[in-house]
């Protein structure tokens, strides 16, 4: 028999208080969101030891995957990431002073231009992804190689669903 944990305990409790209302949302959402708080510090102190913080990380990662030449434009980054383009400014900045992008004229179009990381840059991004993925990969100790890809692809076929539906509230992502 599997142990109870904190999101049972709360739908025993609201069970108690609300009988009528089904909690079974609770048991894979609030799990979800419970892990994500969990796993949360030890994420953020991995970019922390690498002298980045999550949306510094964010942006160098996404510009890191998309391959060579390593560059793209504030308007690919800002709708891949979600964020306004104020607040992607104010993450360049910092990048650009810690000398992990540079911004360069864009070759297509004088008038823009486009963010490339640094050698720095790169080796950055990939190392800190390496340590990331490390560092959560043990987080699944846990569960047994096929729980793991039984879950990813649960998960996945949820995500799939919301997106499509719209049902989310939120655009679409392709966040790190």
């Amino acid at each position: 028999m599997e142990t109870e944990d904190h999101v049972d305990r709360l739908r025993t409790l609201w069970a108690k208080e609300l009988p009528d209302l089904d909690t079974t949302p609770m048991s894979i959402l609030g799990r979800i969101y419970r892990l994500s708080n969990l796993v949360r510090p030890s994420i953020e102190a991995t970019f922390a030891e690498f002298n980045l913080d999550r949306g510094e990380f964010d942006v160098i990662a996404t510009i890191r995957r998309a391959g060579p030449p390593y560059r793209m434009t504030p308007t690919e980054l800002y709708s891949l990431l979600l964020i306004s383009s104020g607040g992607l400014t104010h993450r360049l900045d910092r990048l650009e002073k810690s000398g992990l992008i540079r911004r360069e004229r864009s070759a297509q179009d004088k008038r823009s231009f486009e963010v490339a990381l640094t050698d720095e840059g790169i080796e950055r991004a990939e190392a800190a992804f390496r340590e990331d993925m490390k560092r959560e990969l043990a987080h699944l100790g846990g569960l047994e190689e096929s729980e793991r890809r039984a879950l990813a692809a649960l998960l996945r076929k949820l995500a799939g669903s919301l997106e499509r539906t719209g049902d989310n509230g939120l655009a679409v992502a392709d966040s790190v």
